[in-house]
């Protein structure tokens, strides 16, 4: 037996490849995961020996999710919904908004309210801010003024030039006796040896959000945080798309060659107490933190603001119920009248969303989807064109962003609602990745984003039906085999 394995020792692995290919299979079927989801990877289970159970492990596995997160505490997740709960607006008061400003959208605000205790706040102050270098200059001039605390989550995180610019900061903020908190994302983040001393000197508290071994070489890991928040005394927050590095800010000094037009959100009021909320159950999670918890009255301090802005933050994750910022986005694409646009670097949406995308055109819906020409993904790439025929059959306008790379995550519905955040259109986003949304309930803001989306339009080409249906059989092919993987990027 011994012999016959060492003499034929590919056909020996062979077998013991496609043996615990069977095994994953039945655990994959056994899961009840989404179908396509499955598919897919028992396509890759069968059809690729060896490269297959790679990719089944770092992007089918859901043992994480099943286990990993148990780990988040109930008892801290009890006690930020307490805290939520205070900022509620009883049933009687939401109604008598229904003839106003929220319209409809009372559907989406009730929806995560019961998913998550997701609270709609009223009292806030928001500016949006386009491209990396508006974000950076507001947040220096919150940094420096920060008095209490600096609490801060982010998927990618590097010591380059603004990276730098930012770690100093935070630790002249550390310096003078301000609490600075950090999270990182341990994939999407490179923070090196010098730099981490540095803040460790200064009294900075960081930690990696689940570490994997050889980062570079999992960039698509599931379970990534990709979350961007920025959180100044409990009464400032930012939130958006803009990450911390020099990809984001396009000047000569740490120019990447790409040019990366993006959207970020500042909010001053009420609503921060809901991203501090979710980023303390992360904070308690990577801390592994088993005790009772007090939390210092500091991190949701009174807020004197006047009404001013609907805002309601949607958190989604593996460790949640619901896919909220999804069903959220489902809604509010369901229940639009006039138009949609959209912008997202990632166009790879499931069955509800691209559903109810083309339904809303073929009722009268005008919709307008805009996604960057080459993008940072070639398989992505190619499985988002997959998608074009349907839509433009559907009479929904898709435009190509030339100019660079379009990293904004925004929706318009009607010049009432928008949504800024950190989730793409796509499968990632909606099951695998941690990601946060700020819903506005407000026209100047939608009416604001529109303008922006037709400043964008200058930079883009659109694709017209007569020439994207003629296109050649080479690329129809990549497109047909990349959504193949359309579950899985």
């Amino acid at each position: 037996m011994i012999n016959w394995i060492t003499g034929n020792w590919f056909l020996s692995l062979l077998i013991v490849n496609y043996i615990v290919a069977i095994s994953a299979a039945f655990f994959l079927i056994k899961s009840n995961q989404n179908p396509r989801k499955t598919v897919s990877s028992l396509l890759f289970l069968v059809a690729l020996p060896f490269l297959g159970l790679g990719i089944y492990y770092f992007f089918g596995l859901e043992y994480r999710k099943s286990k990993i997160f148990k780990r988040k505490d109930l008892n801290a997740n009890e006690l930020i919904q307490n805290w939520n709960k205070r900022l509620h607006i009883s049933e009687d008061d939401l109604d008598k908004y229904e003839e106003t400003f929220l319209v409809d959208r009372l559907k989406m605000v009730k929806l995560l309210r019961h998913n998550q205790t997701a609270p709609l706040t009223l009292r806030n102050n928001l500016k949006v801010l386009f491209n990396g270098r508006n974000k950076f200059d507001e947040l220096f001039k919150d940094i420096k003024n920060a008095t209490n605390h600096i609490h801060l989550e982010y998927f990618i995180i590097c010591d380059d030039h603004i990276g730098l610019e930012v770690i100093n900061l935070l630790i002249e903020a550390a310096n003078r006796g301000v609490e600075v908190r950090i999270i990182y994302d341990s994939v999407g983040s490179d923070i090196s040896r010098k730099t981490k001393r540095k803040m460790t000197d200064a009294g900075i508290e960081y930690q990696s959000f689940m570490p994997v071994l050889f980062s570079k070489f999992t960039r698509k890991a599931n379970y990534r945080n990709h979350r961007k928040i920025f959180i100044i005394d409990g009464s400032i927050g930012y939130i958006g798309g803009v990450n911390i590095s020099d990809d984001y800010v396009n000047e000569p000094i740490n120019y990447n060659d790409t040019y990366w037009r993006d959207t970020h959100l500042r909010i001053e009021g009420h609503a921060v107490k809901s991203l501090q909320a979710q980023w303390l159950l992360n904070w308690y999670f990577v801390k592994n933190q088993k005790d009772d918890y007090e939390v210092p009255k500091a991190y949701f301090p009174e807020i004197d603001i006047a009404e001013n802005k609907a805002v309601q933050i949607a958190a989604s994750g593996p460790d949640t119920d619901w896919a909220n910022i999804m069903e959220a986005l489902f809604i509010a694409i369901n229940t639009a009248e006039e138009c949609v646009y959209i912008t997202t670097p990632y166009f790879i949406p499931n069955e509800a969303i691209l559903t109810s995308l083309k339904s809303a055109a073929r009722s009268g819906v005008e919709i307008h989807i805009m996604v960057p020409k080459k993008g940072d993904s070639w398989a992505a790439r190619y499985a988002s064109r997959s998608y074009f025929e349907e839509l433009l059959e559907s009479g929904i306008h898709v435009h190509w962003y030339c100019r660079g790379m379009l990293h904004a995550k925004t929706m318009v519905v009607d010049q009432l609602f928008a949504t800024i955040g950190t989730s793409n259109m796509d499968y990632r986003s909606f099951d695998i990745n941690f990601e946060i949304n700020a819903l506005i309930y407000d026209d100047d803001i939608a009416i604001e984003l529109n303008e922006q989306f037709q400043k964008d339009l200058e930079y883009c080409e659109e694709v017209l039906p007569d020439l994207w249906f003629k296109r050649d059989k080479m690329n129809k092919f990549k497109e047909s085999f990349c959504r193949l993987w359309a579950p899985l990027l």
